[in-house]
This record gives structure tokens, sequence and C-alpha cells, in this order.
């Protein structure tokens, strides 16, 4: 037997750090109801935690890891930034790497943006993107639009305009009294599995939604709207849920007819994730946003980053009105924040990692049925929907409310959090949760590993996910 001196002396340096961290206790305000285990290290897919165990991150932090961790190339450049010039602020200077980056993810757009801001990540990308297109209104003259129409069972960030503007109802539960409900307004989600009646097609459906949205807008006076705001693909909130064939387009054609923008967030689904570098280039039908905005695959996990991309006609409101984006905050286009992003970028250009995610991504599409929709898997007749392009895959269980669980019943209620606690324990990462379809039905676990991701690196994702879901159904449902 071969005895790995590198493993070895990894697992021991583990348990000294576990040792350590187990006589002091955590003093941090954490955002999960239990103490999450500590991470020390991590290299692609693999997590180091500080008890000796080796993890796989399936889910990519949260669809975030673009590149997997511990890329050379990026740290690299992080260095010679840092090395350069680790600060500057944006209000006073520019900087090179922020200059290379906004000129790459303008060209990469092909002509869809004109201009690009950054942030400093996902929901600080959203609060700017509700600034933004308030500002266009103002610098062109029709102050009177105020009002936002979103959807429900959306999320679009954790801040409190951001909250607004989404319908994550246990997000929002604790922050009801100081939201304002006065300029955020919400139709129905395009979530045709759940929502798409049994006598509709999916033509009849899309325009079914479109009218809705066409007579809120007549409902809050077409002229009081500043735009329609959707997540291009539906992330956390519902487990990865894409728009039905042909809405993108059909919604940014009500957006136009009243004269109101047609903002996209795909801080989630965005800059490769869905196997495009924009997931309207897979589900839009060429429906272009005239804002959007990104943060996650940006930065790959490397800084954080994030940014809002604007079209030519928002563009040219800004410039022919005060010139300048009146929102701002200290690290904005952080320049070791934008040379790790736009190594990230590069990265993913040069090793043609967006094939790369669309090909893997079919292949776990496959292996996901296989296991879990198979006659001979006890998880098959509570598997709802398998669904997902690229590297951004929900896997949605339903547990009809009639069936007799005895004292199983409250527990289906939490299948989604079980099943992130089992898969942890069996050596993956993964998000799940509860109530994606209305708030009680529709537990989803979600998998967003990096695009550079190996087939058997899949096999293992996979294989534990199954497992974990199928001892789930025996221990909980059976």
């Amino acid at each position: 037997m071969t005895i790995d001196i590198d493993e070895v002396k990894r697992v021991e340096a583990a348990k000294a750090r576990a040792a350590a961290a187990s006589r002091r206790p955590s003093v941090i305000l954490h955002r999960t109801p239990f103490v999450p285990p500590v991470a020390v290290a991590a290299e692609g897919i693999y997590v180091d935690l500080a008890d000796g165990r080796r993890v796989i991150d399936g889910v990519g932090g949260a669809a975030v890891a673009a590149i997997g961790m511990g890329n050379k190339r990026v740290i690299q450049a992080i260095k010679d930034q840092a090395e350069k010039m680790s600060y500057i602020y944006n209000a006073q200077c520019s900087n090179e790497a922020a200059e290379e980056l906004a000129h790459l993810m303008i060209e990469q757009s092909k002509g869809a943006f004109e201009l690009v801001g950054f942030v400093s990540g996902g929901s600080e990308a959203m609060e700017g993107v509700i600034k933004l297109a308030r500002q266009y209104f103002y610098e062109t003259n029709e102050p009177k639009r105020r009002n936002f129409i979103a959807r429900k069972l959306s999320y679009h960030g954790n801040t409190i305009g951001t909250l607004e503007l989404s319908h994550h109802m246990a997000r929002r539960i604790p922050y009801e009294a100081i939201l304002d409900h006065e300029h955020f307004h919400h139709v129905s989600p395009a979530y045709a599995k759940r929502h798409q009646k049994a006598n509709e097609t999916e033509d009849d459906y899309v325009k079914r939604l479109a009218q809705e949205l066409d007579d809120k807008f007549k409902e809050l006076g077409p002229d009081t709207v500043i735009g329609f705001v959707a997540e291009t693909v539906v992330g956390a909130t519902a487990g990865v849920v894409p728009p039905p064939k042909g809405y993108l387009k059909a919604m940014k054609r009500v957006c136009e007819r009243h004269g109101a923008l047609f903002i996209l967030d795909e801080v989630m689904s965005g800059m490769g994730r869905m196997g495009t570098m924009h997931g309207w280039e897979t589900y839009g039908d060429g429906a272009t946003p005239d804002i959007q905005a990104v943060a996650k695959g940006l930065g790959g996990g490397y800084a954080t980053i994030g940014a809002v991309l604007l079209n030519k006609r928002v563009a040219d409101g800004i410039k022919q009105g005060s010139g300048w984006w009146q929102h701002g905050h200290t690290y904005q286009a952080h320049p070791i924040a934008c040379a790790a992003a736009l190594e990230v970028q590069k990265v993913i250009m040069e090793e043609n990692l967006l094939q790369n995610c669309r090909e893997t991504g079919q292949y776990m599409k496959e292996l996901l049925i296989e296991k879990l929709q198979s006659p001979n898997s006890p998880a098959s007749p509570y598997v709802f929907d398998i669904r997902g392009n690229g590297g951004f895959w929900g896997i949605e269980f339903d547990i009809p409310p009639e069936q007799d669980f005895g004292r199983n019943m409250k527990m289906r209620k939490r299948f989604g959090a079980l099943l992130q606690a089992k898969t942890m324990e069996k050596g993956l990462i993964c998000i799940a949760m509860d109530g994606g379809a209305d708030g009680v039905r529709g537990s989803h676990g979600i998998l967003a590993p990096p695009y550079n991701i190996t087939r058997e690196g899949v096999e293992s994702i996979v294989d534990i996910f199954a497992d974990s879901v199928e001892e789930l159904v025996k221990e909980v449902l059976l």
C-alpha cells in the first residue's frame, strides 16, 4: 500500500486547526440558524474543512465559482495588481483593470450594451439597477415614472430596495413594516410546470402572462411605470426555473409599447452559467434588455464584484442628461476585484469553457434523469422536475399533500433543508430549499459546478446527490 505523504500532512494540519477551533467558539453573527463548519482550503471543486473532511462543492458556493478554486492565473493576476496598485477611489480616478474589463464585457455583449458600471456584488448591482432606471427617466424628463413591476416567487437581493423589488416572502417577513409597497408591484411568475393550465399551449401561456403584465401597466398608469424586472432564469427562490419559449420577447414588447424599460437580473444565471455568456442568449429569442445586472460568474469567487450593463437607449439618456451615474460606493471598480474578474473572463474564453459547460451540463442532466427518474429509484415518484442548462440545474421534489405520511407529515415541509444536511454529511455541498412553488410545496435542490468541471466530477456530484435523495426518501417518506 502506497502512503500519500501530502494527504497525510493535509489531514494532520486540518486536525490541528480543528483542535484549535474547538477551543475558540465562533463570535461571528452567522446568517444560518446553525454554526457552519469552517473551510480551511479549496482547490478545484474540493473544499477542505477544519475537521479534516474533504467535500465536493457541487454548487460553487451559490453558483459563483465559475472556474473552480485555486486557479494559478487568477491568483497571479491578483498578486500583480496588488503590487501595482491595491486601491483607488473611482470617483477620483479610474484604473487600468476596470477599463480593460469594461471593454471586454461590452465586446462580449455583441452590441447589446454600450456602457457598464461596476459594483461590489449582486445585491448592490440590483440596487444600482433600481436607481439607474429611475435616474434615466429623471434625466429624460419623465419624472412621473416611479413604479416597478417584478414577479412573484422572485429574488433580487438582500438590501431594503431589492427586497421590495423581490417577492421572496421568507426573506421579507422581518422587514415588512419598513418595506415600501407603494412603488413595487408584482405579476405572476413564468413557471410553466406549475402554472400553465392543462388546456393551454406554451404560446397561450405566454400570451396570458403578457396580457397580465399589460393589464398591470394600465392599472398603474402606463406613464408611471419605470420598467419590468425579471430573473432570466429564477435562481434559488424556485430552483432554476427557465422562461417559457417566447416569454422574454413577449414581455419586452409590452415594455416597449408603454415606453418602459425591460430589465433582466442575471446575477445568478449570467456570465456563462447557462452555457452562454448571457442567459438571454439561451432563452431570449433576441430579446436583449435595456439594463442588466450580473455578478457571481463575473469574478468567479476570486473577488467581490458585480456590474450593471446599459444599452444604447439608456446610455444616451444618461449622457444627454447629467452625464454621470448618480450612484456610488467606496469599493466600486476596485482594482484588485477588476483584475481578478478580467483574468477569470480570459480563462473562460481562452479555455473554451462555455462549450465544456454546455457539454458537461447535458451529461449532468442525463445522469440525474437516469438515477432519480428511473422506475427503480425510490425517489422517482417524488421528483417533480429536472431542469436547467449549462452549469445550472434544479431538481424539484413534490410530495402530494393528500398522501398519508403519519408522523412524517411535518418532515415533508422540510425536505430541502434535510437534503442539504444529508448531502453535506455524505461529502457534497449543494443548495436545497423548501416552499419554492407556493411557500409550502416544492422543495428543490440546485447544482451549479464550475464551467471546467470534468465528466468524472459530474459523476461524483450526481452520485452523492442521488444517493442522498434516495436515502432521505427512505428515512422520511417511506
